[in-house]
């Protein structure tokens, strides 16, 4: 079946209606909804029950290229800064240097054992080099799985940060088995460009989003949400354009944005969430699409050899050497090593051989498929074992919240004030949101000319009004105090 404009709204509404059905049971048996999600769109393939013709990697990639936007932004919007500013130099080690080393010993391994060139060999490893962020994210959340010491954090730190470093030892070797007569040295004006470019960019336009967002006064409030997306769009192709990493910038943003005040946060956060599980739907369904189960056959056994090396031997030897400079338990470092799994991300950066017409794009990109097949299963469905046999796992009821979680979630409250806003205080004429209102405590009501007024972050505060704050203990309420420049709070 050839896919037409009269018929891609059924058979794609169908496709995603039957994997959010199989997804909701899928853990009863301890299979992971992203295998689902490819197993239906491989079944509704060419080689499949369906029959869908669907073999344009360029349009493959370009579904890959905006589901990784949507899923990286929200995963960095329920970045909690606080979290990871301990880790956050464990979590750049990772992302750069375990991604290389994973590169270049899985890469060396297929080279010894394939009749791929070094550079070849090369890379397949970069492919595969890093965490997939869609997985991580996926599998952490939905297993509800809490983790010690600082490890959900670390691991969803390095998922979200290391596909640029991956993405640029694609594109390098990729140009050096295009052009052999270059020189393995170019990886390395191309790697700081990528990542100094992306950085400053990430942080620019998380600081100017902020701004537009804020300032901005739309009549709806299901606009802000839409909004978001487009600065989204904007900070990944402009940072791409001027020669940075489009995926760092938008993570980056997203991970300043997440932990700033924003107006209508609780409708951008619940929007995102819901846009990151369609994506990832569509992505997994669109590559399984792409990939024909006749053509994985003949690779499974070297891929599995592949699969193993970089499960067993590749990705603990990187994460290993990255983490000596690092005080952190032996146990701790063989769960971060076991939670390198590989999903959608490698696969899209697949394509790139595959739309530059390389000799073995084809083996490249099944053995690339099944090497994350085979990770998601091996890999997702033992987290939790793991977790529990390395003893990192704490209850269910000490879970550390995300931000959005914490923000979604109802607390109740302990204290509660009427403080009056004077003349000469510092808050009149700002809005509530350029306060930086501490996030254990909310403004409930306004109480303005005897009557009262439900407040959100764009309503600005005036002399003479009354506000009825509630805070989660009497520490956070000395906080109002002193987010509103008052300097006496009674205990």
């Amino acid at each position: 079946m050839n896919l037409t404009i009269e018929n891609i709204l059924l058979i794609g509404s169908l496709l995603l209606f039957i994997s959010i059905i199989a997804g909701k049971t899928s853990y009863k048996f301890g299979v992971p909804t992203l295998v689902l999600f490819l197993a239906i769109g491989m079944l509704a393939g060419e080689d499949g029950i369906g029959g869908i013709t669907f073999n344009d990697p360029q349009i493959a990639q370009l579904v890959g290229v905006v589901a990784l936007n949507f899923i990286l932004f929200s995963g960095g919007l329920d970045t909690d800064w606080k979290a990871v500013k301990p880790i956050w130099k464990e979590g750049l080690v990772l992302a750069t240097l375990g991604v290389l080393l994973t590169a270049v010993s899985l890469g060396m391994f297929v080279y010894f054992i394939t009749d791929f060139t070094i550079f070849e060999s090369l890379l397949l490893g970069s492919i595969v080099s890093s965490t997939d962020a869609a997985a991580v994210f996926s599998i952490l959340r939905s297993k509800n799985l809490a983790l010690r010491a600082n490890l959900r954090p670390t691991l969803e730190l390095e998922s979200g940060s290391n596909d640029p470093m991956a993405y640029v030892l694609t594109i390098a070797f990729l140009g050096l088995v295009v052009h052999q007569d270059q020189s393995w040295t170019s990886i390395i004006p191309l790697f700081f460009q990528q990542m100094i470019i992306g950085t400053i960019a990430g942080f620019g336009f998380g600081r100017l989003s902020k701004i537009i967002i804020n300032r901005i006064k739309l009549d709806f409030e299901g606009l802000y949400p839409v909004l978001v997306i487009a600065l989204m769009f904007i900070t990944f192709s402009v940072t791409d354009a001027v020669g940075g990493n489009g995926f760092l910038a938008i993570y980056i943003a997203a991970v300043y944005l997440g932990n700033k005040y924003l107006i209508h946060k609780k409708t951008i956060l619940k929007m995102f969430d819901g846009l990151a599980w369609l994506m990832q739907i569509v992505l997994f369904l669109t590559l399984g699409l792409l990939v024909l189960p006749t053509q994985i056959l003949p690779v499974i056994g070297i891929g599995l050899v592949i699969s193993l090396f970089l499960i067993l031997v590749s990705r603990p030897l990187s994460v290993f050497i990255s983490l000596i400079p690092f005080k952190m338990k032996m146990r701790r470092r063989f769960y971060i090593s076991w939670v390198g799994l590989r999903g959608a991300v490698p696969i899209v950066f697949a394509t790139y051989p595959l739309l530059a017409g390389i000799e073995k794009a084809n083996m490249i990109f099944n053995i690339v498929f099944f090497i994350a097949l085979t990770s998601i299963l091996i890999q997702g469905t033992s987290l939790s074992m793991v977790a529990k046999w390395l003893n990192v796992s704490i209850p269910s009821a000490d879970k550390i919240l995300t931000p959005s979680e914490k923000f979604l979630e109802e607390h109740p409250k302990t204290e509660m004030r009427e403080i009056g806003i004077g003349n000469t205080n510092k808050a009149v004429g700002k809005m509530i949101v350029d306060i930086e209102f501490p996030k254990s405590a909310i403004i409930a009501m306004i109480k303005r000319d005897n009557k009262y007024l439900t407040p959100n972050g764009s309503t600005v505060i005036n002399s003479d009004d009354v506000l009825i704050v509630l805070s989660e203990s009497k520490k956070g309420m000395k906080k109002v105090y002193k987010a509103l420049g008052i300097k006496e709070y009674a205990v």
